[in-house]
């Protein structure tokens, strides 16, 4: 009986131990994996994780997508998420975000790139901010040229 008993807490530590999970960004000491900036704004951060369960950090969208496009197969990730600039530090999935390129919304390296969770939110930004929206294909497009 204790043989079983023992057997089944291993089980659950190896088990739990292999769950790769998304990475909670500590805002003021986490540094950028791409520029190596302090990540402080909770509007633009953004992180991939690994199917290894490594986790890495941006502070800002753009980063991310350049480190992507530069060194990574997408296919590798557990992750790729990005800030809602509509709800400060909360990630949502970079592949289903839409985004905003727009001069009256800075983000840390200057690009002008938001995220957005709802594409109702963005196309609001569009009628205040101006600027130009982009799905997650066509933003790693542009950020390749």
């Amino acid at each position: 009986m204790k043989l079983n008993i023992y057997t089944f807490f291993i089980a659950l530590f190896i088990l739990n131990s292999c769950s790769v999970e998304p990475k909670k960004i500590n805002y003021g000491q986490d540094h950028c994996h791409y520029c190596d900036m302090t990540v402080v704004d909770k509007t633009h951060a953004s992180e991939y994780v690994t199917k290894k369960g490594r986790a890495y950090t941006f502070d800002a969208i753009e980063c991310l997508v350049n480190d992507l496009n530069e060194n990574k197969n997408e296919d590798m990730m557990a992750f790729i998420l990005v800030s809602d600039y509509s709800s400060p530090g909360k990630l949502i999935k970079a592949t289903e975000a839409t985004y905003l390129i727009s001069e009256k919304i800075k983000s840390p390296m200057g690009a002008n790139l938001s995220a957005f969770e709802q594409k109702e939110t963005a196309t609001k930004h569009i009628n205040k901010d101006e600027g130009k929206l982009y799905n997650w294909e066509q933003l790693k497009t542009k950020f390749s040229k």
